[in-house]
């Protein structure tokens, strides 16, 4: 049977009730090198790196929360049966449509409390955003909760691991690798985004090309994954991507041509009696 093995325990080691899984491991690892992507970026736009710094560290929390949420919706039935697995975070499950949301209003809310230009904080970002989710993707490659359908191909993940997350129809199979083609697209996306920073782009722009290319990815890439289809034959995930897609596309040909143009109602000049 053509195919690459996975045969790695996603427990790196247990302590007492504890277990350390590679996940949790690649999970803290992107959201570090994020962090440290999002700070150089800030410094790079002239950024008061400390404000930013603490807007991540909000972002966050409230990215997690987000992609938890999401997810568990996503999965509802499993979880309603099993509520005491939703907070389990580091056993896999967290849906990144659900992380960006959420983590980009409270990036949203804190940048406005500390008066940092919004535009250019977003564009900031984006090269640690997409950094941070590859290192991610490896976990979910170890972890098995991130699976693609049956495949003939030569480069199908093959899970022989008894503790690896997919379903056992699909366990000694080979499956779509689908983590590596995200991670795949996600190298193409970041080679973009680094050459587009060289360019001059109205604020906003390079953000919302991010936001839109890996919308563009996750659209199609998904369609070899294994998730509950709700709506039109397709995935949550492709669902929110199409949605994405059409605001990311439409907010960067704002940005970049000014059309519609937007203007504020002038007040008209009050006219005044002679006394």
């Amino acid at each position: 049977m053509n195919g690459i093995t996975i045969n790695i325990d996603p427990v790196i080691f247990h302590l007492g009730g504890f277990a350390l899984r590679w996940y949790g491991l690649t999970f803290a690892g992107g959201i570090a090198l994020a962090i440290l992507l999002v700070s150089r970026g800030a410094k790079r736009a002239g950024l008061d790196t400390g404000k930013v710094g603490n807007i991540a560290l909000w972002a966050v929390v409230g990215g997690v929360v987000g992609a938890r949420l999401f997810h568990v919706v996503d999965r509802l039935s499993y979880y309603v049966a099993n509520p005491s697995h939703i907070v389990m975070v580091n056993h896999g499950g967290l849906a990144i449509w659900g992380g960006l949301v959420t983590g980009g209003l409270v990036a949203l809310f804190m940048a406005r409390r500390e008066g940092i230009p919004v535009l250019k904080l977003a564009d900031a970002t984006s090269i640690g955003l997409i950094a941070g989710q590859m290192v991610g993707r490896i976990g979910c490659i170890i972890n098995g909760d991130a699976y693609g359908g049956a495949t003939s191909m030569p480069w199908g993940f093959i899970y022989t691991n008894p503790g690896a997350m997919l379903p056992d129809s699909l366990r000694g199979i080979p499956t779509h690798p689908y983590p590596l083609y995200e991670i795949l697209w996600g190298m193409a996306l970041l080679g973009l985004l680094l050459y587009l920073r060289r360019r001059s782009l109205p604020s906003g722009v390079l953000f919302l090309t991010y936001v839109g290319v890996y919308a563009l990815g996750r659209f199609g890439l998904t369609f070899v994954r294994q998730e509950a289809v709700v709506l039109w034959g397709l995935q949550q995930a492709q669902v929110v991507a199409l949605v994405v897609l059409a605001l990311a596309a439409a907010g960067a040909a704002r940005l970049v041509t000014g059309w519609p143009s937007v203007t504020v109602g002038r007040r008209r000049p009050v006219a005044t009696r002679n006394s």
